[in-house]
C-alpha cells in the first residue's frame, strides 16, 4: 500500500490531468535529487554539521570511511526507482486515491512504516531543525473539514501541513455543514477539485466513507464515531519510544548535510522492529467502548499485543462492523472483556482511559458518572490490581478528574504529554505518505 511513489487520482479534466506528472521533468528532478548519492557521499566525505555560520562558509569536511558503500549500487537503484515511477505514472490518471479511514485497512507493515516515518520526522526536526524537513507539500493545500471542535488534532494538523511546506485551510462547522446545505458527495467533489487532500473530523463514520467514495484526493479520518486512526498512530510511536532499549539518536556517520532522507530512514528500518517491540505487551482499556477502543481492537492485536477492555454493563458493546474486522484478522484470542477494572489491569504493561462522556453525550452525563463509579484510575487501583512493575499510563485527552487522579496523570509513569506531541509527527507522516509529491516511506 505504501509504495515508493504514492499513486494519487486525478479528476478527469484538463487542468488536473495536466498535473498528472506525465512530463519527464518531475521524473528527472526526482532522479537527480533523491536517487543518486549526494555529492559528499560520492566523494567519500561528510560535511561537518556546524552551528557556526562562518564554519559552514568555510565548508570544513572530514573523511568518513565507507560512507559511500551503501550507494555503491546507486545506478541500479536509479533504474529501479525510475521504473517504479513510470509504472505508477501510467496508472496515475485512473488510480483511486488512497485514504486513511481506519488502521484496519492497513497492513502491519504499512502501519509500521508510518510509525517509523513519524519518528524520522521527529528526529530530523529535533536534531537538525525545521529546515531539514523535506517540503513534500510545497504549493499544496490540505482542507481541514471539522464538524466537531478540536484542539490537539487541529493544532497537530495545521502545524504538520506547515512543516511540510503546504497550506492548511480550516473549514469549521461555521464555514461548512457536511451534508446539510450541500450533499456529502458534492462537498467531496468540489473541495477535492480545489485541494490536494482532505482531513475530516465528522460525526458518523458513514460520512467519512462517503467523502472517501467521491473525493478525487486522499481523505484522512481525523475522528469519527467509529474510528480514530491518527490517535492510535501517535500511541504506537509513544510505545515504540518507551520500549526501545536505548533512546534513538541519529548516528553521526549518517547525519545529512542537506534534506537527505535515505540514510536516516534506512537506519530506522534496520534498527527498529515495531512489531517485535510490542509483541507480548498487554494494554488495558478502562472505560466505555468508543471509537478509541474500536481502533485498539483492530490494530494492537495484529502487533501481537493483548487488549483487555473493562467497561460497565451497558457500556461494553462492540459495534458489529468493528468485530467483523477483528474476526477477519483472526485476533479474537488476544482480546478479553470484563466489567471489573482490576481484571483488565492485572499484568498490564499500559493502562489507558478516555473521557466517559463523549461529544453529544452530555445529557447522559449523570447516568454515566454513576455507572463508572470505581473506574477512576489511581495508583492504589493499578498497583493493587497487579499491573506490571514498570506500568505506564496513557490518555488521548482532554482529561477529566473523574477518569484519573492527578497522581497518575502527572506522575512519572504518565506518557500523556509525549503522546499528545506525537500527534504532530504521525499526522506529518500520514500527509507525506498520502498527499506528498513523492512518497518515500
Amino acid at each position: 500500500m505504501l509504495s515508493i511513489v504514492r499513486a494519487r487520482a486525478l479528476a478527469p479534466i484538463g487542468p488536473r490531468l495536466a498535473r498528472a506528472y506525465t512530463a519527464t521533468a518531475p521524473l528527472r528532478m526526482y532522479e537527480e535529487e533523491y536517487a543518486k548519492p549526494p555529492r559528499h557521499v560520492q566523494n567519500g566525505e561528510r560535511s561537518i554539521h556546524h552551528n557556526n555560520s562562518r564554519d559552514r562558509r568555510r565548508g570544513q569536511t572530514t573523511r568518513v570511511e565507507n560512507v559511500s558503500d551503501e550507494y555503491s549500487k546507486s545506478e541500479a537503484r536509479k533504474a529501479f526507482i525510475s521504473g517504479r515511477i513510470m509504472e505508477t505514472l501510467k496508472h496515475r490518471a485512473t488510480a483511486p486515491p488512497e485514504h486513511l479511514l481506519t488502521l484496519a485497512d492497513y497492513s502491519v507493515d504499512d502501519i509500521s512504516s508510518l510509525v517509523l516515518s513519524a519518528i524520522k520526522f521527529k528526529l530530523q526536526f529535533k536534531t537538525f531543525g525545521p529546515s531539514y524537513i523535506r517540503q513534500s507539500l510545497s504549493n499544496r493545500t490540505v482542507a481541514l473539514m471539522f464538524s466537531k471542535r478540536s484542539t490537539r488534532t487541529r493544532v497537530a494538523s495545521e502545524t504538520s501541513v506547515s512543516a511540510l511546506g503546504g497550506h492548511a485551510m480550516f473549514l469549521g462547522s461555521q464555514d461548512i455543514q457536511l451534508g446539510v446545505n450541500e450533499s456529502l458527495r458534492d462537498t467531496a467533489t468540489v473541495v477535492g477539485s480545489m485541494t490536494d487532500g482532505i482531513m475530516a473530523r465528522v460525526g458518523g463514520h458513514d460520512e467519512v466513507e462517503t467523502l472517501a467514495k467521491y473525493s478525487p484526493v486522499p481523505i484522512v479520518n481525523a475522528l469519527s464515531d467509529l474510528y480514530h486512526p491518527t490517535q492510535i498512530l501517535a500511541d504506537l510511536v509513544t510505545m515504540v519510544e518507551t520500549y526501545i532499549p536505548e533512546p534513538l539518536v541519529i548516528p553521526e556517520a549518517i547525519q545529512p548535510t542537506g534534506r537527505s532522507w535515505v540514510p536516516i530512514k534506512q537506519w530506522l528500518d534496520d534498527t527498529v522492529n515495531v512489531q517485535q517491540l510490542l509483541q507480548g505487551k498487554k494494554i488495558a482499556w478502562v472505560g466505555d467502548t468508543n471509537n478509541m477502543t474500536n481502533e485498539f481492537l483492530v490494530t494492537f492485536p495484529r502487533f501481537g499485543m493483548e487488549v483487555a477492555v473493562a467497561a460497565p454493563k451497558g457500556y461494553d458493546a462492540v459495534d458489529p462492523r468493528v468485530w467483523a474486522r477483528v474476526t477477519e484478522a483472526g485476533t479474537e484470542s488476544l482480546i478479553t472483556f470484563t466489567n471489573t477494572p482490576a481484571e483488565a489491569i492485572a499484568n498490564a504493561d499500559i493502562i489507558v482511559t478516555d473521557t466517559w462522556i463523549s461529544m453529544g453525550q452530555e445529557e447522559e452525563s449523570k447516568a454515566r458518572l454513576e455507572a463508572f463509579t470505581g473506574y477512576q484510575l489511581t495508583n492504589e487501583l493499578i498497583e493493587g490490581s497487579g499491573a506490571k512493575p514498570d506500568w505506564k499510563f496513557m490518555h488521548c485527552l482532554p482529561r477529566h478528574q473523574d477518569e484519573v487522579n492527578d497522581e497518575v496523570f502527572y506522575g512519572d509513569r504518565s506518557l500523556v504529554f509525549p503522546e499528545a506531541e506525537n500527534r504532530k509527527w504521525t499526522i506529518m507522516a500520514v500527509f507525506d505518505a498520502l498527499m506528498g509529491r513523492w512518497s518515500r516511506t
